[in-house]
């Protein structure tokens, strides 16, 4: 009797071994297939995440080989007005000056629609930021004054593209 009890014991022990062991493989199986689903979303995170960066290096090198294209096109027609005004087979003085006057119109046109502005600092105080001074001389100015400018200096939005060269006051008592 006690064989009998042990043996519908391990009967009912074996059929309840069966009842889990067919939810646990399944519950692997779906947990097998929720981690490949999840390598294959990250690989596809990596891949779009190398294509953005690779698409953003394209990008910027782009910009910086094409960052003037507006300004060079602007430029194009300055090129042409000096091209025209050397073809002209017997230009006079005042028509050559002229064109000199419109062409230079062109290009200060230009500098202003890119924001590039001369730096005139006659009258102003000395500032090296904007003024490379070449020589002191002296001046009835107040000192730290400029009071000659040898070449322009030019400003591209508030950076310094070339200082102005300058000579600057030193005043009476230095």
């Amino acid at each position: 009797m006690q064989e009998e009890i042990n043996s519908e014991s391990n009967a009912a022990d074996s059929q309840a071994k069966k009842d889990t062991m067919p939810g646990l493989e399944e519950l692997l199986k779906a947990a097998e297939l929720q981690a490949a689903e999840h390598h294959d979303a990250w690989l596809r995170a990596k891949a779009e995440t190398e294509n953005m960066r690779r698409r953003a290096v394209e990008d910027v090198d782009k910009a910086r080989r094409f960052a003037v294209e507006n300004f060079a096109s602007e430029l194009l027609a300055v090129k042409d007005s000096l091209e025209a005004a050397l073809a002209v087979e017997s230009p006079s003085v005042k028509n050559l000056k002229d064109g000199v006057e419109l062409t230079l119109k062109q290009l200060a046109a230009v500098f202003g629609k890119f924001n590039l502005h001369d730096i005139e600092p006659l009258g102003e105080k000395f500032d090296p930021h904007m003024h490379q001074a070449i020589q002191v001389v002296e001046s009835d100015q107040p000192p730290n004054t400029v009071v000659t400018v040898l070449q322009k200096g030019y400003r591209l939005h508030e950076r310094t593209l070339r200082p102005a060269l300058v000579m600057v006051a030193k005043g009476k008592d230095a």
